[in-house]
Parts: structure tokens; sequence; C-alpha cells
């Protein structure tokens, strides 16, 4: 480029500058508000669409309808968290003698102690820390105690969801969670099995992840 080129490419740059536009104002999207009932009834309507298959239960029959569900399913092995709440209530409500259920793996902590093990393992299940009714997603947020890849590598995946954990958004999931001042380092927004489409747009279930979405709602 010449120097005259060049300068008259600078000289049209500094005039673009020098313009001002103005953004037309635009109206608020609208807030959805729903009561506890609505916020359970979307949520389950939502994510029953993209092919996740939801229980409603309770706090002392969430790990019996488990039970149920590993049957019907034939499942041979379950991994769970010992160290979050939901792996200790599981633990001390797992019979003994197993009844025809799968045994209990448990994680060990580190993926490089665990992969091989970790590949072979039908189903898990993880906590949450809520839901969003107005899009039909569950949240999760992986730690060191319950990783991402427990919800990512086996088949099947089992969410455990407290009804009264529902939000209406993600803003106020981020309000109500105090999300600022302890910002997680991955939040997940799962709201069906993995899926996929090629370029025929044809969808695919559980190419990249588990091929089943369960979600126990304990109401």
């Amino acid at each position: 480029m010449s120097s005259a080129a060049r300068e008259r490419f600078l000289q049209q740059l500094h005039k673009a500058a020098a313009r001002t536009s103005t953004v037309p104002p635009t109206a608020c999207l609208p807030i959805a508000t729903y009561d506890r009932a609505q916020r359970l009834e979307r949520l389950v309507t939502l994510m029953s669409a993209m092919r996740t298959h939801i229980e409603v239960t309770t706090a002392q029959d969430w790990i019996g309808r488990l039970q149920v569900i590993l049957k019907d399913h034939n499942l041979k092995s379950l991994l769970y968290a010992p160290e979050t709440p939901r792996g200790r209530e599981l633990s001390a409500g797992w019979p003994t003698d197993r009844q025809n259920l799968p045994a209990l793996c448990t994680w060990k902590g580190r993926i490089e102690d665990f992969k091989d093990e970790l590949f072979q393992i039908d189903a898990a299940v993880t906590s949450t820390i809520g839901a969003i009714a107005e899009t039909g997603a569950i949240v999760l947020w992986p730690d060191e105690k319950e990783p991402r890849l427990m919800s990512l590598v086996p088949p099947v995946h089992i969410a455990v969801l407290e009804a009264d954990k529902i939000y209406n958004s993600f803003c106020e999931i981020i309000q109500a969670e105090n999300w600022p001042d302890h910002m997680p380092t991955n939040a997940l927004l799962i709201s069906g099995p993995s899926k996929t489409a090629d370029i025929e747009m044809t969808l695919a279930f559980g190419v990249h992840g588990p091929r089943e979405l369960i979600v126990l709602i304990i109401a």
C-alpha cells in the first residue's frame, strides 16, 4: 500500500470514528414468575419434551424409587460421591444384601486412579444445586467431591433435585445462590440426555455423553 493510499484509508477511519450514532430504546424482556407448583409443572413439561425421565418423590422415598429404576433398567453398577449429602444418604440407605441391585461404586477422588473403572460403569447419581423453570434445565455445580465426569461418562445419569430449589429464571438462581461471592468453576445447565444433529438435521441422542437422563425430584 502506497503512502497516499494509507493516508486516505486512515482519514476514512478517523471520519467514521467521529460520527455518532444513537441506539433506539428497547423494551425489557418480560420476566415470567410462577408459584411453586407451576415451577415444578413447567420444569417437568419442558424436560420431558427433551426425553428426560422424571420421577417426583419424597425425601423418605427417593432411595427406594431409585432402586426401582435401577432394577427396571437392569443396571449392574452405580457410581456415587460418598462425601456429598446425597451420597451419605445413599450409602446409609443401601441394603447390605443388594437384593439384585447394582453394585455401588464410590468416586475415588482422582481420575488418574479411576479412569479404567469409570468407563465400565453403567450409571451415576449426582446432586444438583437447583433448576430453572423458564428454560427447563437442572443446574449442577461439579467440584472435587462430585466431578463433571460423573455426569458425563456413564451411559445413564441420575440427578437428584429438591423441588424448593426450582427457580423461575437463570438470573434468579444466580441471585438466590449468591454466585457473585463464590463463582463456580464449572456450572452446568442440563435439559436432557446428550444430543447432536447431523447435516441433514437428524437429531441423535446419547452420542457425546449419557444416552439417558433421569431426574428424581424431591417434593
